[in-house]
Parts: structure tokens; C-alpha cells; sequence
């Protein structure tokens, strides 16, 4: 899957008076997950738009394959993409609306049993889609993006309305299908989940790049070298250390980190002191947290402004 790439290049947009998207560049490689994060209003909706022909970049370039989407000749072939999962007439069966697809695009029949199969919902499809839940619009959302069997996937919220079960089994599809060499972008507001399923991250704020880094990385980066002191003390502790230079901030009612002191020296304190304590490591910071720090100057742009929302 060599053309398996999606490459935003200086990409800018404007609504009005809104700069939705401001300067933005990155690149999704082939075998990767790719998280696409930021607070709501900063742009991730406007971009998935215009990497797939949605809207027209005022500005800069956003390919496919190296390839703009009005270029690519079989579109369904070349990227598979779930916006909306909402979007499908309530009258028709999804084997049909699969089928219609299928047909629309040159695609044998067989693609149709093959990706209902592969989000299960082989049963589910004979029924009219005006009864689904939103997990089974999600499913049958995620088997049309799948039908083509592209090289490239553009996915917004896929976990939205799935049960826990419906939650790991698209962990489970994302790793394989990355592992085939299928580039795959997952816009997602589920830290957790992409904690456990994305290998890169992509977080942009105000229309603009924060960070484009392993997941890795960016939880290294988080954790730092904070400690993390459990104790049923927290005000004796906190005075302590505070005493001794340290900086500590509080987690939970018997958890607090502790940034200035090693945790062997925390140890020495305590037990000097008679402070009692459970426990005394390192900080192991999760996404979620290192996703708050990062954007808690952008997140104070949703108060004023929802580029996201913005239409032309």
C-alpha cells in the first residue's frame, strides 16, 4: 500500500471571520494510527472536510496518496472515510445502502458480505436502518468506509455510541487494519482509547499544530520526573515537602505528585517526620492529562469561537 499517506500542507481555511484552520501540516505515514485531537472549535472537523474535498482550502494543500480527493479517479477505492454515522435514510436496509455503494462504484457483491462479516453485522443488515442504535450505525458507517478496501482511512469519533464490547473490538480493527500498511486518521475525544490503540498524535489547537509526536513521547514528556505519594496525611505531607523545596500538587483525596525531590529523598522525609504513606514512585502520566496540559491555553478558545461548527 504504497500510496497509503495523508499529507496536510500549510493548510488554511476561513468561514467569515473565522479562521478555522490556521497554517496546518502534518503527515499520516502507512502502518500507523494517528490520533487527531484538540478542544472543540479547533479545527479538526474543518480539516477532515477538506482532505476529503468537502471544502476548498483557502490556502495550502491537502493530498491523498500525493494526491488532492477531486484527483483521485476511484475515490471509494483510494479512502475510506466515517463522518456521520447519522447519515442514512431510515428507510433503507444497510445491506442495500451497501449494495447501492458497491454498485455505484464498480464493486463486486462479495465486498458487501465481506464487510458486514468484518464489523459484524451480517444480521443487522437485513433490518431497516431507521431501527439501529448508534453503535450499529457506527459498524455500518465503519463497513462503507471499509468497502473499497482503501489504503487509507479517515475516521471521526469511531467508538461514538459503542458498548465496552463494541469499544475493543475497534481497538482490535485499527491495530489490523494499521498493520496491513494502511495509513488510518481517528479524530476522538476518547483519550483512553486512543491511548490504547493510536501509535502517533496529532493535536492542533486554534486552527493551528500544538504537537505532532509519538504517544510515546508525549507521555514520557508528561510524566517528567514528578513523584507520584500516596498518604492518608496529605496536609502534613504537603507542608513537609513544601518545606524542602518541593513542588506538590494534589491528584485525588490520598494521592499527591511531587516535582523538586527524588523519591528516595520523599521516603527519608516522611518516614523522618512520622508522616505515614502507602506508597512512593514515579509518575506515570496518562493522555488524558498529558492532552489537558497541552491545550489548556487553546481550550479557553471554545468560549468565544466553534470553528468546528462553522459552515460555509
Amino acid at each position: 500500500m504504497s500510496d497509503a499517506t495523508i499529507e496536510v500542507r500549510n493548510l488554511r481555511k476561513r468561514f467569515g471571520r473565522t479562521l478555522a484552520v490556521d497554517g496546518l501540516s502534518f503527515t499520516v505515514e502507512p502502518g500507523t494510527v494517528t490520533g487527531f485531537v484538540g478542544p472543540n472549535g479547533a479545527g479538526k472537523s474543518t480539516t477532515l472536510r477538506t482532505v476529503l474535498g468537502l471544502d476548498a482550502p483557502d490556502e495550502g494543500e491537502a493530498l491523498i496518496g500525493g494526491r488532492p480527493y477531486a484527483a483521485l479517479r476511484t475515490p471509494l477505492l483510494e479512502v475510506g472515510a466515517l463522518l456521520d454515522a447519522a447519515a442514512l435514510h431510515p428507510s433503507r436496509r444497510g445491506r442495500d445502502h451497501l449494495r447501492w455503494m458497491a454498485h455505484s462504484h464498480g464493486l463486486p457483491a462479495h465486498r458487501v458480505d465481506a464487510v458486514l462479516e468484518q464489523v459484524g453485522m451480517e444480521t443487522a443488515a437485513r433490518r431497516r436502518a431507521g431501527g439501529y442504535s448508534l453503535g450499529m450505525r457506527q459498524r455500518l458507517g465503519i463497513a462503507a468506509a471499509l468497502l473499497g478496501d482503501p489504503p487509507v482511512l479517515l475516521l471521526d469519533e469511531p467508538a461514538n455510541g459503542l458498548d465496552p464490547e463494541g469499544i475493543q473490538w475497534i481497538r482490535g480493527l485499527l491495530r489490523h487494519l494499521a498493520a496491513e500498511g494502511r495509513a488510518i486518521l481517528v479524530s476522538s475525544h476518547l483519550m483512553s482509547e486512543l491511548e490504547d490503540t493510536a501509535d502517533h498524535l496529532v493535536v492542533i489547537g486554534r486552527g493551528r499544530l500544538i504537537a505532532d509526536t509519538t504517544v510515546a513521547d508525549l507521555l514520557a514528556a508528561a510524566s517528567g520526573d514528578r513523584v507520584r505519594l500516596r498518604t492518608d496525611s496529605r496536609a502534613q505531607a504537603m507542608e513537609l515537602l513544601a518545606r524542602e523545596g518541593a513542588t506538590v500538587a494534589v491528584v485525588d483525596r490520598d494521592t499527591l505528585t511531587v516535582t523538586g525531590l527524588p523519591a528516595q529523598r520523599i521516603v527519608e522525609l516522611l518516614t523522618s517526620a512520622g508522616v505515614p504513606f502507602a506508597e512512593v514512585g514515579a509518575h506515570r502520566a496518562g493522555l488524558e492529562e498529558a492532552y489537558m496540559e497541552l491545550t489548556r491555553d487553546a481550550a479557553e478558545f471554545t468560549a468565544t469561537t466553534d470553528a468546528d461548527e462553522v459552515t460555509p
